[in-house]
């Protein structure tokens, strides 16, 4: 920042770009904080902004508008986190542009001496949240489709039933931003609707009425719109890119439709003819349309991230301010003569009841006649009532709406008891909530009997007992809550300690403030809701593939940083996600994991980046979701689950279902098959392990590549070369991935199927066919490579590269159940009849039938490798046999016991043949539990006898495969062990 203008640098290429605009500010450093906790330039320093200087640019501009009857807004636009509700409201003893000017205008009102002149001020607050607007002063609870919005052809667009709060000094207004704050903080801990998400408008509106010497009043009016918008990042998550569900969220149409109006306007000021400006597309813009393009003296305040990682995000918002200042509003005094006002409303009052009288129009049309009777006539005693009455009347409502309980007394308890304070993303609502723990038994719950009601996704009826003995604290879940205190899930009672962090379902933070004795001035600031979130993130064991970066560290640090702190903020919204999909009976379960592009690229390049992986728990299937088209998801998935706490019928169909996807090909994992050996001529043969993101043993793959002559025939050993003696020549070699074994994602279901594919010198992918429902696959695939003439770009390409071989996923193949897969994949939380309960469960004992079939294929294959094991172990026993004859012939034999050679051939013999006895044994056994296996699927299917409980028929049979399983296994490596320890005597 230099004078007026704001210059960015982009980090990767230093090229820079520079803003000009009426005031640029610094507030990220060189500042100190006095005795008093207020933030001020350091001394010798002039580059630090203080929250009073900014008033006194901006916020004092206001209010002299305020003064001379103008219309006046002020708004915040910028990502979350760039210091928005910071400029706006402030914190702590720094106080924002709000308070400071509410604290100024009451000091000139205080000093205003002319018994002419009568000033009042009135205050009113909302929360736009997904185009439903909320009056943040109601305690009560309010309609589930929130206030409306009307329109009035002289006013413009109004909010219909908002409580409009008379006031008479700076303190009350403290006292009902407070208690709006805290109505906000207990909806964001329900849905999670935090500031970077919704909508805050403060409207102050301030009346000066003046008598003159004729006894007639003059009003002079003005509307001052304090705007804290949600967090400029969700401006384009309209939809996501590639995502088959196009449409975007209400959540974020507001912010979207905020942009669109600000380019349009931004044209109309150019000169461009005929642009329609959208206001009606939102509620917000609906109410901002005086602020934005109307009647309105209006300042816009940009507020940017420094943080080089936030470049781009804090572009966008530089080039969003500098078309909003080409806005050009032509503002007029608003004064009119009291009298007129009232006369006006009478003369439409009278049209309007004439309107009503004639009837025989529409039934709509008729209640919009009345509602606008009703709200004339309201406006009118309005107008009637003096305004001491009005204050005394907002006195009353305060009073029943708190008990009469002073501040101060509620306050008092939780200065002397341990306490529950609530944790949130945004540091203006964080604090707000206290829950003192009185000595006995305090309950958390979203029941109403619970003693604390905290209501939010993944919170039960009962949550959590917490009992305080006087001296210590602990608490204790309720079967089946989720909680978790300090990232470690709570499974049995706990004492707390002083400064614990609680977590209650999917999204209720709380940090545990304990006994006087233990608290230290200013000790909670270290836990906020960044230190939550990074603590839960470490316990999942995410610090360790992220590796977490510490201060002063190198630039591949930095962007470790940045993707730990991507995994961080999605962990509060994979919790909800998986929350929703429980409530909901989805049967759909997120997780976060780190992709590893490395394992994709041939020269192991490439950074991480968070996805996230969906698995449907009833089908089985698994998708590969990147982290935008979750949070577009996520978005539908709000609003659906909004939908359903209203009670309203949800859609059935699958089209418009966020937890619903086509089947896709999931990679599964990779290895890298260095080719340097290849420029030698030398072939390579040998098994490979394909690993995962995580780094996990995913199968095992034999790759098999063979340098060829010109006529295709295989080189052997003596073929090796130099790489220069190749320049020039033809090349040709052969890849070939016989086999892969281990296959981790077949064993786990038989429908699965899995391909192998690879990319070389840049050409088309190579494919293998896909082998279904087995762990050992033969692939058989050979792929032969023919270069012309070798270049030393080829030789530097094998000396360089690696040859990467994927293994990929399939899903729903040929033996998938018979009941429709799609409609597998969709199940919706209203549940099925038992009709169709039936024919699941016949459908899943068709399904271990087939894997029944597959076993008995997998037992014929294992007795083929036995067979061609035991040729092998002949042969090589032949070959020792020679090799022994060949040395007695070459020199004297040594002096040895003849019995106990004998005895060792016999030995290994006998244990070759002890070994393949048992195995052939317990094979027999394994044959006859699959053929009971199979004739009982029989009875169960045709039979009458299990049909009256089918669970328990098919749990039968479920155990019964697992039984043939283990046993087919344990024959299995005992005959391995067996046959290595006969190999290993050999050698000796």
């Amino acid at each position: 920042m230099s004078g007026d203008s704001t210059t960015i640098k982009n980090p990767e290429n230093g090229s820079t770009k520079m803003f000009a605009f009426d005031y640029s500010y610094w507030s990220h450093d060189s500042f100190q904080e006095n005795g008093e906790g207020v933030f001020t330039p350091r001394s010798g320093s002039t580059k630090y902004t203080d929250q009073r200087r900014v008033f006194q640019d901006l916020g004092q501009g206001v209010l002299d508008n305020a003064w001379q009857g103008y219309n006046a807004a002020l708004f915040a636009y910028g990502q979350t986190g760039s210091g928005k509700s910071y400029s706006m409201i402030g914190y702590g003893p720094n106080k924002g542009i709000v308070p400071i000017t509410c604290e100024e205008l009451f000091k000139a009102i205080e000093t205003n001496k002319d018994s002419q002149k009568q000033l009042q001020v009135s205050f009113s607050m909302l929360e736009i949240y997904n185009e439903k607007v909320k009056d943040l002063l109601v305690k009560s609870k309010q309609a589930t489709e929130g206030l409306k919005i009307r329109q009035n052809p002289q006013a413009g667009f109004y909010v219909d039933g908002l409580r409009n709060v008379p006031v008479r000094n700076y303190k009350e207004i403290e006292k009902l931003m407070e208690q709006g704050t805290v109505n906000r903080t207990t909806a964001s801990t329900n849905m999670n609707a935090t500031s970077s998400r919704s909508h805050m408008v403060i409207t102050i509106r301030f009346n000066q009425v003046i008598r003159n010497a004729g006894g007639e009043s003059n009003t002079r009016s003005s509307d001052i719109n304090l705007v804290d918008l949600a967090g400029s990042e969700r401006a384009d998550s309209t939809g996501a890119t590639g995502d088959r569900l196009k449409e975007g969220s209400a959540i974020n149409q507001s912010l979207s439709t905020l942009g669109n109006v600000i380019s349009a306007l931004a044209d109309i000021a150019g000169g461009k003819k005929n642009v329609l400006v959208p206001y009606r597309n939102s509620v917000l813009t609906k109410l901002l349309q005086t602020a934005l393009g109307g009647n309105s003296r209006t300042i816009m305040i940009a507020a940017l991230s420094p943080a080089d990682i936030n470049y781009d995000e804090t572009l966008s918002t530089l080039r969003y301010a500098d078309r909003a200042k080409k806005i050009q509003n032509k503002a007029v005094v608003n004064e009119s003569p009291t009298d007129r006002l009232i006369r006006e409303l009478k003369e439409e009052n009278a049209r309007l009841m004439a309107a009503v009288g004639k009837g025989g129009g529409k039934a709509d049309d008729s209640e919009e006649l009345q509602r606008l009777l009703r709200e004339n006539e309201r406006r009118m005693a309005d107008m009637d009532k003096t305004w001491e009455q009005k204050l005394e009347e907002a006195r009353r409502e305060w009073e029943r709406g708190h008990g009469g309980v002073d501040h101060e007394e509620e306050q008092a308890e939780w200065r002397r008891l341990p306490y529950f304070t609530n944790v949130n993303e945004d540091t203006q609502l964080s604090g707000v909530i206290k829950h003192c723990l009185r000595v006995g038994e305090t309950t958390f719950g979203k029941s109403s009997t619970a003693t604390y009601i905290i209501r939010g996704l993944g919170i039960q009826e009962q949550h959590a007992i917490i009992k305080n003995s006087g001296s210590k604290v602990t608490m204790e879940p309720v079967k089946g809550a989720k909680i978790y205190v300090n990232g470690i899930k709570l499974k049995a009672k706990q004492e707390l300690g002083h400064l614990s962090r609680i977590k209650f379902g999917s999204s209720c933070l709380f940090l545990y403030v304990g006994q006087v004795s233990e608290r230290k001035a200013n000790d909670e600031k270290e836990y906020d809701y960044d230190y939550f979130m990074a603590e839960l993130a470490e316990h999942r064991g995410v610090a360790i593939d992220l590796q977490t970066p510490k201060i002063n560290e190198s630039m591949e640090n930095l962007k470790s940083y940045v993707l730990f702190q991507e995994f961080m903020d999605l962990l509060p919204q994979i919790s909800e996600a998986n929350a929703i999909s429980l409530e909901l009976n989805k049967g759909v379960k997120f997780e976060a994991e780190i992709k590893t592009p490395a394992s994709h690229d041939a020269l192991q390049h490439g950074g991480k980046e968070v996805i996230i992986q969906v698995t449907n728990e009833k089908t089985k299937k698994v998708w590969i979701w990147s982290k935008e088209k979750f949070l577009h998801r996520k978005d539908l998935m709000e609003e659906l689950y909004c939908r359903y706490m209203d009670g309203e019928s949800l859609p059935m169909g699958r089209d418009t279902d966020p937890f619903w996807d086509p089947v896709e090909d999931i990679f599964l994992g990779s290895c890298h098959i260095m080719l340097q050996s290849l420029s030698y001529c030398v072939e390579i043969d040998e098994h490979f392990t394909l690993h995962n993101y995580h780094g996990k043993e995913e199968a095992v793959m034999r790759v098999k590549i063979f340098p060829l002559n010109d006529k295709g025939e295989y080189l052997g050993d003596e073929s090796i070369v130099e790489p220069r003696e190749l320049l020039g020549k033809p090349f040709n070699f052969e890849i070939s991935i016989p086999e892969c074994m281990g296959v981790r994602w077949c064993s786990e279901d038989r429908s699965r199927g899995v391909y192998c594919k690879f990319t070389i010198i840049s050409k088309e992918p190579v494919k293998s066919q896909t082998v279904w429902g087995k762990g050992y696959c033969d692939f058989g695939l050979k792929h032969r490579v023919r270069e012309k003439k070798v270049t030393q770009e080829f030789i530097n390409y094998l000396q360089t590269h690696s040859l990467v071989v994927e293994l990929w996923g399939s899903q729903g193949g040929p033996y998938q159940s018979t009941l429709n897969e799609e409609d597998q994949i969709h199940q919706t939380f209203n549940g099925s009849n038992g009709h169709a309960q039936s024919d699941d469960v016949f459908s899943q004992l068709k399904n271990k039938d087939l894997e029944i079939e597959h076993l008995t294929k997998d037992l014929d294959a294992m007795k083929k490798d036995n067979f061609n094991l035991k040729k092998k172990l002949d042969k090589q026993q032949t070959q020792i046999d020679m090799k022994k004859q060949r040395r007695g012939l070459s020199s004297a034999p040594p002096v040895v016991d003849v019995s106990q050679a004998s005895t060792t051939d016999v030995g290994l013999d006998a244990d070759l043949a002890q070994a393949l006895r048992l195995f052939f044994k317990d094979v027999k056994t394994v044959q006859a539990q699959i053929t009971e296996i199979k004739e009982y699927a029989k009875m169960s299917q045709h039979g009458s006898s299990d049909n009256g409980n089918i669970k328990k028929a098919l749990g039968k049979q479920e155990q019964k495969l697992h039984e043939v399983e283990s046993k087919l296994s344990g024959c299995v490596d005992s005959l391995k062990e067996s046959v290595a320890n006969t190999l290993r005597k050999a050698k000796r």
